[in-house]
């Protein structure tokens, strides 16, 4: 399963409609919680899911609305004894940040906690089924997005290999191996299988437009990213370092995105289809305006490439 679970949609300001930040990745044997803000805990359980089903959270910044959430949070792996080690990442700079926030008050803890800092722009951290990496935005303080790449595949073709004869435990051995002898002749992975492309998650909050954030978006099957403002205030979100719902929209259109998911939506924009109309200017793809509690499927993987 390959889904996006929206706890929170709002920015600096909550709404009645709109919690603060949050944001859980289905990736096969991966959960993870991305920018725990505020009361992401009881969004959770409005939810289908669970803090015990967590496996690793991610903050891109330590303003408020990104992880005044974590004590929560982490009080209550502790609360429900997950069974395994949760990782943590966070900017190296917000380390001190993180200490407070873990022990903002008084508590049996009994998670275990793997806390890994993002020291550098590029870090990688490799994951069972992909590779997590970080790139650094341009924001007020350290700030970092996160793209989630699975590797390219091969997808075996039935007919192909029932020209061959091959079936079974031996196709087994083809993927693993490359190749099998057959009758005298080698028969390689490439003539019975087609390139079977990755698939690609990207989550992208506050920052001004940079390269980072086209790097993060390339060829995403599901880009989440921050539209605070809308291009009347465009000189507002340059100055606080934010991105307008065009601005996201036109990274999507250029780098090959196939279902975008704007979000974090400043306080003082009451009609979601304002970003609607805006962002339709410029993509024409997918487009999702997110609302809490809502759930995002990652789209079915793109059609394999002939060789």
């Amino acid at each position: 399963m390959r889904e996006l679970v929206v706890l929170g949609t709002a920015s600096q300001t909550p709404t009645r409609a709109r919690n603060h930040n949050g944001y859980v990745l289905r990736w096969d044997d991966e959960v993870i919680l991305f920018d725990p803000g505020e009361g992401s805990q009881r969004q959770l359980l409005h939810s289908s899911v669970t803090a015990t089903d967590l496996t690793r959270i991610c903050v891109t910044h330590f303003h408020g609305d990104h992880c005044l959430g974590l004590p929560g949070m982490i009080q209550r792996l502790s609360l429900d004894r997950v069974p395994r080690p949760v990782a943590v990442h966070f900017p190296a700079g917000g380390v001190d940040y993180f200490a407070r926030l873990r022990h903002a008050s008084s508590f049996h803890e009994t998670a275990e906690l793997a806390v890994e800092p993002i020291e550098a722009d590029g870090q990688r951290i490799v994951l069972r089924h992909g590779t997590l990496e970080a790139r650094r935005l341009r924001h007020r303080v350290e700030t970092y997005g996160y793209r989630l790449l699975e590797p390219d595949g091969r997808r075996m073709l039935p007919e192909k290999l029932a020209a061959y004869g091959i079936a079974g435990p031996a196709v087994g051995e083809l993927l693993r191996t490359g190749h099998l002898d057959l009758d005298g002749r080698r028969v390689t992975r490439e003539e019975v299988s087609v390139r079977r492309p990755g698939q690609r998650f990207a989550f992208v909050m506050d920052t001004a437009l940079c390269d980072a954030v086209y790097a993060l978006a390339e060829h995403a099957d599901l880009l989440v990213i921050e539209s605070t403002f809308l291009e009347s205030e465009a000189a507002l979100a340059a100055e606080y370092g934010h991105l307008t719902a065009g601005q996201a929209a036109r990274v999507a259109a250029e780098s090959g995105v196939r279902r975008l998911v704007l979000t974090h939506f400043s306080q003082r924009y009451a009609d979601p289809a304002r970003f609607v109309d805006e962002a339709r200017r410029h993509f024409d793809g997918d487009l999702v305006i997110a609302e809490d509690l809502t759930t995002v499927r990652v789209p079915p993987r793109r059609v394999p490439s002939d060789e």
